[in-house]
C-alpha cells in the first residue's frame, strides 16, 4: 500500500475561518490520517487544536469554538519523515519576540540531515522530529535581519526538495510552492478572500471558487495591504517536476491537481492501457477505490463488459485489532470482499493504479483463484515503480519494490496470474495535458533534486537518509 501525503487548508479574513478549516481539511482526509491540526489568529493572538487521528474524530463543537479568529491555516499528516506522534502534529506554531507564527508543510526536504545538524550545532534545540521544524528554525533566524516575507524567502533559499507552504503571523497568511512544484497548491476564492488548499475538492465542498494553481516558485502573500505574488529567491527557471503520482493515485479524482482534472487523466490512463495491451477476458474488474477510474477507460477502449466484482467495506477505518499473527490478511479482507457468483469459471482483466511490494496483490489473485476464476490477467495504469521517492512519497526502499527486484516473467509468476502489462512511459505521458512538467523519478531513477548528504543523485537510494 502507498501511503498518502499531507493536506494544507488556509483561509484569510473570514468569519467562520475555523469551521471552514474543518471542512477544507475534511475534504482532503484521504491525503493523511494520522493527525490534524487547526490555527487562528484573532486580536488577543493565537487559538490551536491538534490530535491524533481523522478530522472528525479530533475536532468538536467546542474545540472549534475555541479556535476564534478570521484566519485560520490547517493540516492533515501522514508522515514521511518524524514520528507518529503528537508532537509532530501540524501546524507547528512558535513565539517569538511577541510575535505568534503558524507553519504546516507538506513535502519532504532531502538536506534535512545536514540542516538540523548546522542548527543544533548554532544553538538551536528541537522538540519534533519532522522537517517543519527546521523550516521554522530557519525562518525564525532570518526574522533577525528580515520582515516576514524575506524571511520566508531566505529560509526557502537553504532547502533542497519539495515543501508546500502555509506561514501565519501577525495580519498576514503566505503560501508558498518549491521551484519545482512537486506537490500541489491551489488558490481560491470564498465570499471574496483568499482560501488555499492543497486540492480543489476543498474549495467544492465550501462552495469556494477555483482561481489558479499556485505556481512553482511561487509566494503568495496575503495582508492587510492586499495580495501579491513573488518570486522565491533563486526559483529555478527550469520546468517543474510535479509528482505524477498525484494524477496516478493520491489526488480525489474531483480535484483539478497542476491544472489538469484528476479523473480524465485516470481515465484516458486506462484508456491508453487497453491500446497498449488488451487480453481475451470476460469482464474488467476493478480494485476499489483507486482503480476504478482507469478501469473505467480501459473498459470503454477495448469494449469490454465493467463489472464491480469486488465490494468495498467503507465503514473501515484506517487501523483495527488483528486477533492472531496468523490472520495477518485479515487486513485485505475485512476492506474488499469478492462478490463469488461472478467470479467461478471466468476470465478476468484486474486493472488498478500501481503494484509497489505485490503483498496485496498476492492476496487478492489467490482469492480469485480459491473462488474458480478461469484466468487473472493484471493491467497496471502506471509503469513499474523500481525507485523510492524522496520528495515526500511514501515508497518504499527499493530493496521491497516487487520490480526493482524481479523481472517481468519473474513478476507473473510470484503474483501467480496469467499475465500482466503495466503502462509505458510514453503512455502515462500520453494520458495528461502538460507531458514535459512531471517528476518521474520512481519508474526512471533521474531525481530532479540532488541528495543533500553525499551530493549525487539518489539512483539507488544507497545514502541510507530516512
Amino acid at each position: 500500500m502507498i501511503r498518502h501525503e499531507c493536506g494544507l487548508f488556509g483561509i484569510y479574513e473570514h468569519a467562520d475561518a475555523a469551521r471552514l478549516a474543518y471542512f477544507g481539511l475534511y475534504a482532503q482526509q484521504h491525503r493523511g490520517q494520522e493527525s490534524a491540526g487547526i490555527v487562528t489568529r484573532d486580536a488577543d493572538g493565537v487559538h490551536e487544536y491538534k490530535g491524533m487521528g481523522l478530522v472528525p474524530d479530533i475536532f468538536t463543537e467546542s474545540s472549534l469554538r475555541s479556535l476564534t479568529g478570521r484566519t485560520a491555516v490547517g493540516h492533515v499528516r501522514y508522515s514521511t519523515t518524524g514520528r507518529s506522534s503528537n508532537c509532530n502534529a501540524q501546524p507547528f506554531l512558535a513565539h517569538y519576540k511577541g510575535q505568534d507564527i503558524a507553519l504546516a508543510h507538506n513535502g519532504n526536504l532531502v538536506n534535512a540531515g545536514e540542516l538540523r545538524e548546522k542548527l543544533e550545532n548554532e544553538g538551536a534545540i528541537f522538540s519534533t522530529s519532522n522537517d517543519t521544524e527546521i523550516f521554522m528554525h530557519l525562518l525564525v533566524r532570518a526574522l533577525r535581519r528580515h520582515n516576514l516575507s524575506d524571511a520566508v524567502r531566505e529560509a526557502c533559499a537553504q532547502v533542497r526538495g519539495a515543501y508546500c507552504l502555509l506561514v501565519m503571523a501577525g495580519s498576514t497568511l503566505i503560501a508558498v510552492r518549491d521551484p519545482f512544484g512537486f506537490h500541489p497548491l491551489a488558490l481560491g476564492r470564498l465570499d471574496g478572500m483568499p482560501v488555499f488548499a492543497s486540492e480543489t475538492c476543498a474549495f467544492d465542498l465550501l462552495e469556494a471558487e477555483y482561481e489558479r494553481s499556485v505556481e512553482p516558485g511561487e509566494m503568495i502573500i496575503v495582508d492587510s495591504q492586499g495580495e501579491r505574488s513573488e518570486r522565491l529567491q533563486g526559483a529555478l527557471p527550469e520546468k517543474p517536476r510535479q509528482c505524477i503520482f498525484e494524477l496516478i493515485y493520491f489526488a480525489r479524482p474531483d480535484s483539478y491537481v497542476f491544472n489538469e482534472q484528476v479523473y480524465l487523466c485516470r481515465k484516458q490512463m486506462g484508456w491508453q492501457l487497453a491500446h497498449e495491451s488488451t487480453p481475451d477476458v470476460d469482464f474488467v474488474l476493478p480494485f476499489p477505490d483507486s482503480g476504478v477510474y482507469s478501469a473505467v477507460g480501459f473498459a470503454q477502449c477495448a469494449e469490454l463488459p465493467y463489472e464491480h466484482a469486488m465490494i468495498r467495506n467503507h465503514y473501515v477505518g484506517r487501523t483495527f485489532i488483528q486477533p492472531t499473527q496468523s490472520m495477518r490478511n485479515f487486513g485485505v479482507r475485512v476492506k474488499i470482499n469478492p462478490v463469488r457468483a461472478m467470479i467461478e469459471g471466468k476470465k478476468i482483466c484486474i486493472v488498478d493504479d500501481s503494484i509497489v511490494r505485490g503483498t496485496t496483490m498476492i492476496t487478492r489473485v489467490k482469492k480469485l483463484r480459491e473462488l474458480g476464476a478461469r484466468e487473472v490477467h493484471i493491467r497496471i495504469s502506471c509503469p513499474p515503480v523500481k525507485y523510492p521517492c524522496h520528495y515526500g512519497i511514501d515508497f518504499s526502499s527499493r530493496g521491497e519494490l516487487i520490480a526493482a527486484q524481479c523481472t517481468l516473467p519473474e513478476i507473473v509468476s510470484r503474483l501467480d496470474v496469467d499475465s500482466l502489462h503495466y503502462l509505458s512511459i510514453d503512455g502515462l505521458l500520453r494520458s495528461v495535458m502538460h507531458s514535459d512538467s512531471y517528476c518521474l523519478a520512481c519508474f526512471t531513477g533521474e531525481y530532479p533534486v540532488p541528495c543533500g548528504e553525499c551530493g549525487k543523485y539518489r539512483l539507488e537510494g544507497a545514502c541510507g537518509v530516512r
